[in-house]
């Protein structure tokens, strides 16, 4: 095939997954085969012997049953995806919120949009070789068969940012969703399937939270995968990497975050409040890229603390995710709740005021909340909340401000308004993270690399960047040329 026909089925599934979900009302009732139930190994639905429940975070009704696959139908899948490398590779160039599940599928199209025109961008070099009866030529070639383990919170779009690029450059790929968001992934199966991607290409297996250790393994350990990439906790990344290692493979990790998010008094504080709001309150809190710890300047403390108040009561509303007016739906299980309910209990024992919220409500919701005169050693400071938490710590000097900023062993994405130019750099190239956002609170977009330094990772996705991690370089030396006609 020509790398035009690549792309071109790339802008299909695009296509696909870009409208066919906005027309559709928040139900699993669907004309269209989009709501699957069981694996998709090589171009088929596969059953397991068992299957298991996926439940709606917001009331813990069960809304479906998908099959619970284990490690045999792992090794069909990657077999599968072994065999179809072999073609492929020469093919070049929940209770969310109803409004950010919508732009999750339009911000999941776009990576596809993305990647398919980056197919085209895939060169190699000729470097100028010192002998003269030699060529040089370093050729990029797709690495074969990647294992894709994704997490619940953007069950889509963690899918999309990473077989993007590996389709694009030739893999095929092999997506073990989370158990608690099945049904988004298996819904790109069936969209690769219309889209008209070859059997064995795309496949998914699904498996509860019994499963997953044992498919895990399979995918991070089996001789035919050549790499894996993993969205979830820096203590799962490291338990994969270990795996992996025995057979030496390639690995992207996008791992745990504790985002500072820090207000000098030189700021805009209406713009900051509104960053806070942007960057903590998304998906209840839910983000690898959420705003953990809250640094504000002395001199604006009082200021900004009563601005954010009256923005938290005044644009947050508590609700399911199929309610229109909805922006805080529930947390995604019972334990990601108790985790906040500890976070704010050891907090308000340690002596900071709490000045919002502060219930754990029904089910899994908890109500957002704002705590004030936070110290650093408080547990909220030292670990990631994934909730609606807001605590915050009064500082006095930059240099103060980037010490608990810095004071973490994960770096993924780091915010701070200022608008002071000089400030601004410093604290741009201070900030130990592989994000930065300056008097902005959302970072994401596809044409910008993504990825975190220290414990929050390894490789990037998006951007141009995002190809590479996907790529092995081959070295050929032309020799024997003839220096003479």
């Amino acid at each position: 095939m020509t790398t035009m026909m690549k792309t071109t089925r790339c802008a299909r599934l695009l296509a696909a997954v870009g409208t066919t979900p906005l027309k559709r009302a928040f139900s699993l009732d669907s004309s269209a085969p989009l709501v699957r139930s069981r694996g998709y190994v090589h171009g088929r639905w596969v059953g397991a012997p068992q299957d298991f429940p996926v439940l709606d975070p917001a009331t813990g009704t069960e809304i479906a049953r998908v099959a619970d696959c284990g490690p045999e139908e792992a090794k069909r899948a990657v077999n599968a995806a072994y065999e179809a490398f072999r073609l492929w590779k020469d093919v070049t160039a929940k209770g969310k919120p109803m409004k950010e599940a919508l732009s999750e599928i339009a911000y999941s199209a776009s990576f596809l949009e993305w990647f398919s025109e980056e197919a085209r961008r895939v060169y190699g070099d000729v470097v100028p070789s010192p002998f003269k009866d030699r060529k040089i030529l370093l050729l990029k070639q797709p690495v074969g068969v990647v294992s894709i383990i994704t997490p619940w919170n953007f069950p889509s779009a963690m899918i999309t940012r990473k077989v993007g690029a590996a389709l694009a450059t030739g893999c095929t790929v092999v997506v073990k969703p989370a158990e608690d968001t099945p049904l988004s992934a298996l819904a790109l199966a069936e969209l690769s399937s219309q889209a008209g991607l070859p059997a064995g290409v795309f496949n998914v297996v699904p498996c509860s939270r019994e499963q997953t250790p044992s498919v895990g393994r399979v995918l991070c350990t089996d001789p035919l995968v050549a790499k894996i990439s993993f969205t979830g906790s820096t203590a799962t990344g490291k338990v994969l990497l270990k795996m992996a290692a025995d057979t030496v493979k390639r690995a992207s990790m996008e791992l745990g975050g504790h985002a500072p998010f820090i207000v000098f008094d030189s700021a805009d504080v209406d713009k900051a409040v509104q960053g806070v709001m942007a960057s903590k309150f998304r998906n209840s809190g839910q983000t690898c890229v959420c705003s953990n710890r809250f640094l504000v300047q002395s001199s604006i403390y009082d200021r900004f603390m009563a601005k954010l108040g009256a923005a938290m009561d005044r644009e947050l509303k508590i609700g399911h995710g199929s309610e229109p007016d909805t922006t805080q739906g529930p947390l995604i299980n019972n334990r990601a709740a108790d985790k906040v309910v500890h976070q704010m209990e050891d907090a308000l024992s340690r002596g900071a005021r709490l000045l919002r919220g502060g219930q754990r409500l029904h089910g899994s919701f908890v109500a957002p909340t704002l705590l004030a005169d936070v110290s650093a050693d408080m547990l909220c400071m030292q670990e990631e909340t994934f909730g609606p938490l807001v605590p915050v710590v009064r500082f006095d000097t930059e240099q103060e401000a980037l010490a608990i900023a810095n004071a973490s062993r994960v770096g993924l994405a780091g915010y701070f308004y200022s608008s002071d130019v000089s400030q601004i750099w410093r604290v741009a190239e201070a900030l130990e993270v592989g994000l930065v956002g300056v008097n902005e609170g959302l970072l994401s977009t596809p044409e910008a690399s993504f990825g975190g330094v220290k414990e929050s990772g390894l490789g990037r996705e998006g951007s141009k960047y995002g190809v590479d991690e996907y790529l092995d370089v081959k070295y050929v030396c032309l020799g024997g040329l003839s220096l003479t006609g």
